[in-house]
């Protein structure tokens, strides 16, 4: 209760901060709609090529699209972690986070986080609901939450990644650039793995499997009976990704010795 509590009150303060500056506010919505729209308009060029991608259609790619924003808008809205090393690092600011009795990891999330990016997840059902429509698929009641299990499997996946290599930081204080290239790898979990070669499926199920964030849970709604399993097996790997992610986590902050010269 302690920690929900506090979670709630960053919120509140998160929001009150926010609207102070509205124009700026739209403005982020309005960059992430164009960066969407971006993404969406390549899917399209793609089709306007060809009428099927080894086996997928092109509705049956944007709803996966749609499906992979939900789970990556709530990761960026309460993981945006991407700059752990230069502020907290390098800079020192960790030195201030271990001083408080709320463990480092939540505060950490609490003061990193961008409820702006959520926009982002309202998007993605809307083109779910557009590609769905299209493709007359049919849902049933417990979807619902087989839904919410999945979009929480997937940004336990995408968190558990990214945590981990923040963690590097611990061992390591130089300045790395993995992070913006592991984004761009993220970027492969939105369309379907059987496009690519054994090697990379092989990795992005298994060594970072953002396969779970996009295809794999999408499949189910899909109707992809032959893919069910890895389906389900979405929050298993998100549970399993950020559990280590903690345990590094933990192993790192004992580590630390703090900033100095």
């Amino acid at each position: 209760m302690f920690y929900i509590s506090i979670f709630f009150q960053y919120m509140s303060q998160y929001l009150k901060t926010k609207l102070q500056y509205r124009a700026d506010l739209l403005v982020e919505f309005l960059s992430d709609l164009m960066f969407q729209a971006v993404n969406l308009i390549f899917i399209l060029v793609v089709f306007g090529h060809t009428q099927m991608l080894h086996g997928w259609t092109r509705d049956e790619i944007i709803f996966i699209y749609g499906f992979f924003l939900v789970p990556f808008s709530v990761f960026a809205s309460f993981f945006n972690i991407w700059d752990f090393n230069e502020r907290y690092i390098v800079r020192g600011e960790m030195d201030r986070v271990l001083t408080r009795p709320v463990h480092s990891l939540f505060q950490i999330i609490l003061e990193r986080m961008e409820l702006e990016s959520l926009l982002g997840g309202v998007t993605g059902l809307i083109i779910m609901a557009y590609a769905g429509s299209r493709l007359h698929l049919a849902f049933h009641w417990y979807d619902v939450f087989i839904f919410i299990l999945f979009v929480l499997g997937g940004t336990l996946v995408y968190a558990g990644i990214f945590i981990s290599l923040a963690t590097i930081s611990f061992w390591s204080d130089a300045r790395s650039s993995i992070m913006p290239m592991m984004y761009n790898i993220g970027n492969y979990g939105r369309y379907p793995v059987d496009i690519y070669n054994r090697v990379i499926r092989y990795i992005l199920t298994w060594v970072l499997p953002f396969a779970f964030v996009g295809v794999y849970p999408s499949a189910y709604f899909l109707g992809k009976k032959e893919w069910y399993v890895y389906s389900f097996l979405t929050p298993v790997m998100g549970i399993v990704f950020f559990m280590i992610a903690i345990f590094l986590w933990n192993a790192g902050v004992k580590r630390y010795r703090g900033a100095g010269n």
